[in-house]
């Protein structure tokens, strides 16, 4: 956990650059605008369920405050509230790695969970270039809240009667050793317990300002979530279950306040 702790307190040193040196070029500009990407998901269980990532789209509104230029580097706070849909892709293998193959069906068995949230993240960005009209390399990290919205599955089985013998992981509470205890999870049935997500995300990205059109901005980041979805206590089957998200989008900010300084290009 030490260095999730690190992380976290760069973060938190990050967000109040901005606001406390005092030595750079002064700005105060405001920029606001929408984003839409492209979000991959998976969640870190323990006990492991084999996944392959999850995909979906997420999109939502974007604020940006440039506060100073600190040397080269162009200092700023951006906020976003998103709407995301993220979850997991169970990956249900046999004892060699390959697919359990539906009895009744011959095809491959599928489970999906799939999660939707309102994410906030509150990143403090650095970026290098132009800030008017040109190219502008950015880094950017922070921390995101989520707060859980709806659910569903999608899946080709019978969930009250899964292939069990064959898989590598058990996830149902159907399965029981030979005294009679039960073994693994009902996961399938089981609801998100946690609605309130919490966690850490930083990305890069490159950005493309023109003085009449606005800015253009194409990002990727990775968040990696600090809650669980479920209780993690020792009566619980999972110590872990948190989400990580991979997230590709592109955004658009028009500048509603602008610094007048002919010296920034």
């Amino acid at each position: 956990m030490m260095p999730l702790r690190r992380l976290a307190l760069a973060c938190l040193l990050l967000l109040t650059l901005p606001a406390t040196a005092q030595v750079g070029e002064h700005r105060s500009e405001f920029a606001m605008g929408a984003s839409a990407g492209y979000v991959l998901s998976n969640v870190g269980f323990i006990s492991r369920i084999p996944q392959s990532l999850h995909g979906g789209l997420t999109g939502g509104l974007t604020m940006r405050y440039t506060s100073e230029k600190y040397f080269s580097s162009i200092c700023a706070v951006v906020g976003e509230v998103n709407y995301v849909q993220a979850g997991w892709k169970e990956s249900i293998l046999d004892r060699e790695d390959q697919p359990v193959i539906n009895q009744l069906t011959g095809v491959a068995e599928a489970y999906q969970r799939n999660i939707n949230y309102l994410q906030v993240p509150v990143f403090a960005r650095l970026g290098w270039g132009r800030e008017r009209s040109g190219f502008q390399f950015f880094f950017q990290a922070g921390p995101q809240f989520g707060i859980f919205l709806s659910e569903s599955s999608s899946f080709n089985f019978d969930l009250d009667q899964p292939n069990l013998s064959s898989r590598v992981s058990v996830v149902s509470s159907n399965y029981v050793d030979s005294d009679g205890n039960q073994i693994g999870s009902d996961i399938y049935h089981k609801p998100t317990e946690h609605k309130f997500d919490y966690g850490i995300t930083a990305g890069i990205g490159l950005e493309y300002s023109h003085p009449r059109l606005g800015h253009f901005l194409l990002d990727g980041s990775y968040y990696y979530g600090l809650a669980d979805l479920y209780g993690n206590s020792k009566r619980d089957y999972f110590s872990r279950s948190n989400v990580g998200n991979i997230v590709v989008k592109l955004t658009y900010l028009r500048d509603i306040r602008k610094t007048i300084n002919p010296k920034i290009k």
